[in-house]
C-alpha cells in the first residue's frame, strides 16, 4: 500500500454529501477513496472554474493519475475537470449528470419557482418529494434543511433572474456515466443524448429505481457498476501499452 487513492469523490455540494457516504463506504471495502470536498463561503461567488483549478490544486499532488466520481453538481466540477486535465484522471464516473451538464436540480427548482405561485419552501418540499420519493428515511422537513442550505453553498451558475447551460461534450478519457430510471431531473431522454457523446469503451447504466440520489438507496448496485467500469479501464491501458 502506498497511500495513494485508487479514486476520488467529488463532493462540491457539502449539505447533500451524507447522501454520498454509503456508496463510498462500499467502494472503499476494494479499493482507496478519497474525498475531496469544496464550499464557497457566502462571500464569494459562484463558480465552477474556481471548483475546478482548487481541485486540480490538489490532485497535482497525486503521483499518478485517479478515477474520478461526482453526482449532481459534483459531477458537472468533475466533467469539467477531465476536460481541462486529462493527463490527471484515469476515468470519469458521472452520476445523474445530463448531456446539458447545466440541468441539476437547481436549474429544476428555479424552474418551478418562476412557475408556480408557491414559496421556497412549499417549492423545496415538492422538490424533496421529486428527488427522493415518498419513502424518506428522515423526517422529510430535514431533507427541506439540506436542500436549502444546497441553494446556497453548491456551485451552481443558476439563480431566478438566469438559468446557464454549460458546453456539452464527452471527456478525452474513459467515461461511464449513471442515472435511474425514475429520476425526473435526469430522465431518460437527458440520458440517452450521452450516446452521441461517447467513445468505444464508454459506458451508459440506468438503475432501476433510486430516483435523483440512487446512489444513496442502492449503495452496493452503484458501486458494482463502478468497479466493473475501472477493471475495464485496466484493460484497455494495458492494450495501449503493448500496441
Amino acid at each position: 500500500m502506498n497511500g495513494l487513492p485508487d479514486a476520488v469523490w467529488i463532493s462540491a455540494s457539502s449539505s447533500v454529501k451524507a447522501f454520498d457516504r454509503p456508496l463510498i463506504q462500499s467502494l472503499s471495502k476494494n479499493l482507496t477513496v478519497a474525498q475531496w470536498q469544496y464550499e464557497q463561503s457566502p462571500d464569494e461567488p459562484s463558480s465552477l472554474s474556481a471548483a475546478v483549478e482548487l481541485l486540480h490544486e490538489y490532485l497535482i499532488t497525486q503521483s499518478e493519475p485517479v478515477h474520478l466520481v461526482g453526482h449532481g453538481m459534483s459531477g458537472v466540477v468533475g466533467l469539467l475537470y477531465a476536460r481541462c486535465y486529462p493527463e490527471r484522471v484515469k476515468s470519469l464516473s458521472l452520476l445523474s449528470v445530463a448531456a446539458q451538464p447545466a440541468i441539476t436540480w437547481h436549474a429544476h427548482y428555479y424552474v418551478q419557482r418562476k412557475l408556480l405561485p408557491c414559496s421556497r419552501e412549499q417549492v423545496l418540499a415538492q422538490s424533496v418529494r421529486t428527488l427522493f420519493g415518498k419513502d424518506l428515511p428522515y423526517h422529510p422537513q430535514a431533507f427541506v434543511a439540506l436542500l436549502d442550505r444546497d441553494l446556497e453553498t453548491a456551485p451552481s451558475l443558476h439563480s431566478l433572474y438566469e438559468l446557464v447551460q454549460l458546453p456539452k461534450g464527452g471527456v478525452e478519457v474513459p467515461l461511464l456515466v449513471c442515472a435511474a430510471n425514475d429520476d425526473a431531473i435526469i430522465d431518460r431522454r437527458s440520458h440517452a443524448q450521452w450516446s452521441r457523446m461517447l467513445k468505444p469503451g464508454d459506458r451508459l447504466w440506468r438503475c432501476p429505481s433510486g430516483r435523483h440520489f440512487f446512489h444513496f438507496f442502492h449503495p452496493e448496485t452503484v458501486g458494482n457498476q463502478l468497479l466493473q467500469f475501472w477493471d475495464t479501464t485496466k484493460l484497455v491501458n494495458r492494450s495501449l501499452l503493448t500496441a
